[in-house]
C-alpha cells in the first residue's frame, strides 16, 4: 500500500494490504489522524472519514465468502 500525498487521493490496495486502515504505517508524521480501519472488502472501495483518502481494491470487491 502506498501512502497518500497531497497530490494523490486514489490508493489501489491487493488483499495481501487487508486488513485495512488509515493512515497506513508509512505516512508521514504530519498527516497522521486516528486510525480508522476501513472495509472495503464488499463493496471494492472506500473513503476515509478523517482524509478523504479514497481506497479502491484491485480486483473489485470479494465475491463469495461465508
Amino acid at each position: 500500500m502506498s501512502a497518500p500525498s497531497l497530490d494523490q487521493t486514489t490508493v489501489t490496495i491487493t488483499a495481501s494490504d487487508l486488513p485495512l486502515f488509515c493512515p497506513p504505517k508509512n505516512a508521514p508524521l504530519w498527516s497522521q489522524h486516528p486510525r480508522v480501519f476501513l472495509e472495503i472488502e464488499e463493496d471494492g472501495e472506500i473513503l476515509c472519514p478523517y482524509c478523504s483518502t479514497r481506497y479502491v481494491l484491485a480486483g473489485g470487491p470479494a465475491k463469495g465468502g461465508h
